[in-house]
């Protein structure tokens, strides 16, 4: 590095660490002349930094808000810190924050000194949340998928399925949603030749190779997770006709639970998943919108079971 580099990025330091400098201050802290310093600011303004510039008592140098983003120059410690609120904005619940921390991640994570990373390490390590159902998912692993992504590389890992069943998959990957307790992948199985979407909290093993892909002609990443969100990451699904249009149902299922077709304006089809039959009888009636059972008829047979439950229990309580 040339020892103007250094200065600017000395003098970029600077600027980021107060509101204002004066001409004269800034000479002195770079061992230069204030000519030095104004063409220095200049090289930082060429290289899309707005500083700012006033006469008179009180004015100096300051750095401004542009139109557009430049480069970050941080220290070891601000750069821990801002791994560390990524890595835990990444497992949060705030629309559209998730992934996008996994790209900044992604991109902090290549520059870091190997030191760093051992202290951001250490810090998530140390540190659980506490949340009422909880679903781990390794950050190593994001960060991986989240190369592939944009490099266009393909990657391993083994998998394991909602029975249990162990397999080693080579995919490329194509991109990553997050829900807000479940992260998915979406990518081409390349032993299946088929688009497929994975559970990150079931793979193992995340690796990036070395050999890169021409990304293909996909369908549309969005409806395509939702739709294996719904049905296929779940032991039973259900058909129902719900006497309600289909805004009304939509703002009261979750897209990782079901998906919702419109029939008409005051009914619908509702395609919603479960892990147990009896618990989606429980919760069905809770929406306070009557609906028929299209599919399964073991479905039928839950709701008797609760409504039979929910009776003895009503009859116990006014006893």
């Amino acid at each position: 590095m040339s020892d103007t580099t250094a200065r600017v990025l000395q003098l970029l330091g600077l600027l980021q660490s107060r509101p204002v400098w004066s001409g004269p201050e800034l000479a002195e802290r770079l061992g230069v002349t204030t000519r030095s310093v104004r063409r220095d600011v200049e090289r930082l303004r060429d290289l899309g930094y707005p500083v700012q510039a006033s006469q008179g008592v009180g004015g100096g140098y300051q750095l401004g808000a542009g139109k557009a983003l430049p480069p970050l120059l941080l220290d070891s410690e601000e750069a821990v810190a801002v791994a560390v609120c990524l890595r835990l904005a990444a497992g949060g619940t705030v629309a559209g924050v998730g992934e996008a921390a996994v790209r900044t991640m992604a991109k902090l994570d290549q520059v870091l000194p190997v030191r760093l990373r051992t202290q951001v390490a250490a810090v998530q390590q140390s540190t659980i949340t506490l949340d009422s159902n909880p679903v781990t998912v390794d950050s190593v692993a994001l960060l991986a998928l989240a190369q592939g992504i944009r490099e266009h590389v393909r990657v391993t890992f083994a998998y394991e399925s909602r029975t249990g069943e162990r397999t080693e998959r080579r995919v490329e990957p194509y991109r990553l949603a997050a829900t807000g307790r479940r992260w998915y992948l979406m990518a081409f199985d390349l032993d299946r030749d088929d688009w497929r979407t994975f559970r990150l909290d079931r793979m193992a093993d995340v690796t990036t190779g070395t050999w890169r892909f021409k990304p293909r002609e996909s369908p549309d990443a969005e409806e395509f997770i939702r739709k294996a969100m719904a049905h296929g990451g779940y032991q039973y699904n259900a058909r129902l006709r719900m006497a309600a249009g289909a805004d009304t149902i939509r703002r009261m299922i979750p897209p990782s639970v079901g998906t919702v077709t419109p029939i008409d304006d005051d009914s619908c089809e509702l395609l919603v998943g479960a892990e147990d039959l009896d618990v989606m009888a429980a919760h069905l009636p809770r929406f306070g919108v009557d609906f028929v059972v299209l599919d399964p008829p073991e479905l039928k047979d839950a709701l008797r079971r609760v409504a039979d439950r929910i009776a003895r229990i009503a009859s116990a309580a006014a006893g």
